[in-house]
């Protein structure tokens, strides 16, 4: 099953947000943790939702960055004013990385132009979000096991998508939080989301892929369960494997990365939804896997 609508996905896991940026709710009985950190826009999304589904927000405890771009963190700032007993999670390069003012200004500066575009400026203001700077207060890496009640969270280091990309498993839920690393579900089809490094991408989805997997959840465009869920990085595996053979053949054919990034994000647009990301944001990804791509040859 494919669900993209926030609510519920298991007796455990809930989404929040919205279809093109989506959070998740891990409930333990004791205690639960938010995983994942969205675009800035959700928001007035995500307070709705908690309130409407009555959940009681001290017993959320952590709040995990599975990967620090700025549609992965944008509410973080705001959740941990409003949860200052929330101790928030990530890879020690994630912490590096949100702890550079080049890299602060510019997730500021993409919050900003995404506000802009939703018309949310004003909310957000009133809501008190001075900052778009985070505090990493705690950092995790492979084989680390982190709790949420009488749920266990296993920390898997997934570099290729971002160089500070990890993913977490519950083998309890048999759940995969792998955020981009698995690829972003477009449709029927899965976008190789391979910005840092190709190989390494494509290494961390075989690895995720030998995990048992009932419940897949990713950060845009929702969550897969049964089916869906089992073949979804047998699928993303494929969608790499064809996307590399893509990149390839037109560096060899045009010999220039500008010419080539062009060429392929015109040709992949066609399938990105309305209103995910403007062709410039999505070139720059192309672009990325492009330089990659050419060195290699």
């Amino acid at each position: 099953m494919i669900i993209e609508k926030p609510g519920k996905v298991t007796e455990r896991i809930l989404m929040l947000g919205r279809r093109e940026s989506c959070v998740y709710l891990l409930e333990g009985k004791e205690e639960h943790v938010l995983l994942g950190g969205g675009m800035v826009h959700i928001i007035p999304d995500v307070i709705e939702q908690l309130s409407a589904l009555n959940i009681d927000e001290e017993k959320i405890k952590r709040i995990i960055i599975l990967h620090s771009h700025f549609d992965h963190c944008g509410i973080v700032p705001f959740l941990k004013k409003r949860w200052p007993w929330a101790k928030v999670t990530a890879s020690l390069r994630a912490r590096e990385l949100l702890s550079t003012p080049k890299v602060v200004e510019t997730i500021e500066f993409l919050n900003q132009m995404l506000l802009a575009e939703y018309g949310l400026e004003g909310k957000i203001k009133d809501l008190g979000i001075e900052s778009y700077g985070i505090d990493v207060e705690e950092v995790v890496a492979e084989g680390d096991a982190l709790f949420c009640g009488d749920l266990s969270l296993e920390v898997i280091d997934v570099p290729g998508h971002s160089s500070c990309s990890m993913a977490v498993y519950v083998p309890r839920e048999k759940a995969m939080f792998a955020s981009d690393a698995g690829g972003i579900p477009f449709g029927d089809k899965i976008f190789t989301a391979a910005n840092s490094n190709f190989d390494k991408y494509q290494k961390s989805l075989k690895k995720m892929a030998g995990y048992e997997i009932d419940v897949f959840l990713a950060e845009h465009f929702g969550a897969r369960t049964g089916d869906d869920a089992r073949d979804y990085l047998l699928r993303s595996i494929a969608s790499a494997k064809d996307t590399r053979k893509i990149l390839e053949e037109s560096y060899s054919r045009t010999g220039n990365v500008e010419k080539s990034t062009e060429e392929i994000t015109v040709r992949f647009m066609r399938d990105v939804p309305d209103g995910f990301m403007s062709k410039d944001v999505f070139a720059l990804a192309i672009g990325q896997m492009m330089n990659y791509i050419a060195k290699q040859m």
